[in-house]
């Protein structure tokens, strides 16, 4: 049985799933225990001493990051194939996908941070969610000039920059800073979410939004320790959150990665 260790709000596990739907592939999702927390099963820790999601099992062998994990769906199911042929567009979509992973990751973190989590109110909040805002239309900018006039991303079929960009866009538009509506890259968005494969992947994604009431209380505790990896802690500083880092380190309520 091949097991995707995810959860649902996870834009990295939900690339990783819609590539598997979109090859077919039978999966079972699950999510570890104790993950937030800091602590996790013993197992899943063996399969990935980051202690984050996604990992891939597939039979005797585990697989974490979820770019590897995209390259090794790719190899294991080629078919129908997520990269173009081309080697440069090949290139182009690792890019786009280094780019969605690294610049705009952090911007829907820190919104999640900051409506979920409840971790910046007033002035500082404002000033964050400006910075999130500015981010998403400078980001969303860069992302309709690769899209150009093209139906997809690779050209004329949908593929790995897709799956990579349509995860984040989905998460921006539920802080409404989604693309202006009428524009190439709102449409591009319409036209993601009507295949099956990211419908399902988006409606787990919203089933999991709806239980996220009382997740602050929980940070507040002590008891939900949020992960602040170096992307998202550099712009979590840029963005004039130093304060929010240095609030979460008094309370220990966030973590950094420790490997093994």
């Amino acid at each position: 049985m091949l097991i995707l260790w995810e959860h649902p709000l996870s834009p990295y596990a939900q690339k990783n799933k819609i590539a598997l739907r979109e090859k077919g592939v039978e999966f079972e999702a699950r999510t570890p225990m104790g993950i937030g927390s800091g602590t996790a099963l013993e197992d899943f820790e063996r399969m990935n001493p980051r202690r984050e999601v996604p990992v891939l099992h597939d039979g005797d062998f585990s697989l974490f990051d979820s770019r590897l994990i995209l390259e090794y769906i790719e190899d294991r199911w080629p078919e129908p194939p997520l990269l173009p042929r081309d080697p440069r567009e090949r290139a182009a979509a690792r890019t786009i996908e280094e780019v969605m992973d690294r610049h705009y990751e952090p911007l829907n973190w820190a919104l999640g941070e900051i409506h979920y989590f409840q971790r910046a109110s007033g002035e500082l909040k404002e000033r964050l969610v400006a910075a999130a805002a500015d981010d998403a239309r400078r980001l969303q900018g860069w992302l309709e000039e690769r899209l150009s006039d093209r139906a997809w991303f690779g050209g004329d079929r949908f593929g790995w920059a897709d799956l990579s960009v349509v995860p984040y866009l989905n998460g921006s538009r539920g802080f409404e800073l989604g693309p202006a509506a009428g524009s190439p890259l709102a449409r591009w968005l319409e036209r993601a979410n009507e295949r099956p494969t990211v419908s399902a992947t988006a409606a787990e994604a919203a089933a999991a939004v709806a239980g996220m009431s009382g997740v602050a209380k929980l940070v507040a505790s002590g008891r939900f320790r949020r992960q602040y990896r170096d992307h998202r802690l550099e712009w979590m500083i840029r963005s004039g959150g130093f304060e929010v880092v240095r609030d979460g380190l008094e309370r220990d309520n966030i973590r950094f990665n420790r490997f093994p």
